[in-house]
C-alpha cells in the first residue's frame, strides 16, 4: 500500500511541474499553493494508511497472540485431563493388584486351614482305631484268660470227680 500511494505522490508531483511550466511566467503562486495542498492531503492520506496499517498489524498480533493463548490453555488442560486419567488408571490398577493379593491371600489360609484339618482329622482316626485295636486284643486276651481258667477249672472238676469216684470204690 505504501508502495501505491508513494507512486501516486510521485504522478502527482511530477503532472504538477508540467502544469507549472505550461504556465509560464506569471500566475505561478496559485498552482503552487494548490501543488503544497495536494501535496499535504496526500501526506496525510498516507499517514492515515499508515496508522490503519499499523492498527490492523497490532490487531492481527494481538489475535494470533490470543489464539496461541488459548492453544496454550487448550493443551494445558488436556495434559491436565490426561494426567488425572493416567492417575486413575494407576490406583484402579493398584487396587485391583491389592484385591488379588488379598484374596490370593485368603485362598492360601483356607487351603492351609483346610490341610491342617484334614490332618487332624486322620491323626483322629488313627488314635481311634489304635485305642479300638487295643481294646479289642485286651478284650480277647481276656476272653481267652477267662477260657482257660474255664477250662482249667472244668480240668481240676473231673480230675476232682474222678478221685472221689475213685475213692469212692
Amino acid at each position: 500500500m505504501l508502495a501505491v500511494a508513494a507512486n501516486h505522490f510521485l504522478f502527482l508531483c511530477h503532472s504538477g511541474v508540467q502544469e507549472v511550466d505550461k504556465g509560464g511566467e506569471g500566475g505561478g503562486g496559485e498552482e503552487k499553493e494548490e501543488k503544497e495542498e495536494e501535496e499535504e492531503k496526500e501526506e496525510k492520506e498516507e499517514e492515515k494508511e499508515e496508522k490503519e496499517e499499523k492498527e490492523e498489524e497490532e490487531e492481527k498480533e494481538e489475535k494470533e497472540e490470543k489464539e496461541e493463548e488459548g492453544e496454550k490453555e487448550e493443551k494445558e488442560e488436556k495434559e491436565e485431563e490426561e494426567e488425572k486419567e493416567e492417575k486413575e488408571e494407576k490406583e484402579e490398577e493398584e487396587e485391583k493388584e491389592e484385591k488379588e493379593e488379598e484374596e490370593e491371600e485368603e485362598k492360601e489360609e483356607k487351603e492351609e486351614k483346610e490341610e491342617k484339618e484334614e490332618k487332624e482329622e486322620k491323626e483322629e482316626e488313627k488314635e481311634e482305631k489304635e485305642e479300638k485295636e487295643e481294646e479289642e486284643e485286651k478284650e480277647e486276651k481276656e476272653e481267652k484268660e477267662e477260657e482257660e481258667e474255664k477250662e482249667e477249672k472244668e480240668e481240676k472238676e473231673e480230675k476232682e470227680e474222678k478221685e472221689d469216684r475213685g475213692r469212692m470204690k
